[in-house]
């Protein structure tokens, strides 16, 4: 067993366990999955033996080496051989100086600095985990972190009867949002490609555009707030789709993307009265923790499209980095 509330460890001295593992940037077919043996938590960390880890867009531009900023700490090999940061699962050891979590403890969080939960056992930051609410499956808790912190930040801007965007609405951290500004009394349109438009109504978008058929930035409609999960057009293309007093706010993108959003976008906003600029996602549970409460209550549902087995990383990291997932991924190591 993993042990238990009190404190009981299990013992995995010499124990080897599965891991998906890469050595070099490139497609799924770089990952592969080996045996490794029980890391051994580290002071402030605890192990935890994963139930369910999702996939986010951060996974799979890691895992691509591009945009650029994905290869900081390790500019021609990857930083970590072990991807996948939003997991959810049980204590079971705890390093030096662990105060909040024993063994037994079922906990959730992204555990972005350390990696890791394409795997049976992960390290995680104590600082970066809260207890799994009860309420919730494995798979469930491990679908909210990382998008979860992004929507709730994204959506602050919702008011009600403001008109809302959201580019890239059908994933993970876009049906969140539409929730969420929904719930705020904001019109939501959502845009991504032809086969996520019923999946975005069904989770509260009024409006639904493919990006594929039109361009939004060239519609007679103007918009209070635009959160642009994938950032692909230019500065002055978004400005033209913001209304007076409106605000632009990017996630990823590439480097030049992300650039000509700090510079040029911020100078043409300040200049016509509008707000544009990357959005900036603090982590820790603080910032996830809130968009947990709404799920447990049932005002914010969670969508997961499908679950794969460890050996399936591959084609769970495709299924997402290739724009096909509605909705949350998740990966379930047993």
């Amino acid at each position: 067993m993993l042990g238990c509330r009190h404190g009981k460890v299990r013992r995995l001295a010499g124990v080897r366990v599965k891991a998906v593992v890469y050595e070099r940037y490139g497609s799924p077919d770089v990952l592969r999955v080996v045996d490794v043996p029980v890391p051994s938590p580290a002071t402030g960390q605890v192990r935890v033996r994963v139930a369910a880890t999702s996939v986010n867009l951060s996974d799979w531009e890691r895992l691509r080496g591009s945009p650029g900023y994905a290869r900081i700490g390790g500019l021609r090999r990857p930083a970590r051989r072990t991807l996948g940061s939003d997991i959810a699962g049980v204590v079971d050891e705890v390093g030096e100086g662990v105060s909040r979590f024993l063994p037994g403890d079922e906990v959730y969080g992204d555990n972005l600095a350390v990696m890791g939960g394409f795997a049976e056992y992960a390290l995680m930051s104590e600082s970066a985990i809260a207890d799994k609410p009860a309420q919730l499956t494995f798979a469930e808790a491990s679908t909210i972190p990382q998008a979860g912190a992004i929507a709730l930040r994204g959506a602050q801007w919702a008011v009600a009867g403001g008109r809302v965007l959201i580019n890239g609405a059908g994933g993970g951290s876009g049906s969140f949002a539409i929730q969420l500004a929904r719930r705020l009394g904001a019109h939501v349109t959502g845009v991504d490609n032809a086969a996520k438009q019923d999946f975005m109504r069904s989770v509260g978008a009024h409006d639904v555009v493919d990006y594929r058929q039109d361009d939004f930035t060239r519609a007679a409609q103007r918009y209070d707030l635009i959160l642009d999960l994938v950032a692909g057009r230019s500065v002055l293309a978004y400005r033209r789709a913001l209304g007076p007093g409106g605000t632009y706010r990017c996630v990823g993108g590439s480097v030049p993307a992300l650039l000509r959003v700090l510079t040029v976008g911020w100078t043409v906003g300040r200049v016509t009265g509008r707000s544009m600029g990357v959005l900036v996602v603090n982590q820790g549970p603080a910032h996830f923790e809130p968009l947990a409460e709404l799920c447990v209550t049932g005002d914010v549902r969670i969508h997961i499209d499908r679950t794969f087995a460890l050996d399936e990383v591959p084609a769970a990291l495709s299924h997402v980095g290739e724009g096909r997932a509605l909705g949350k991924v998740v990966v379930v190591p047993s």
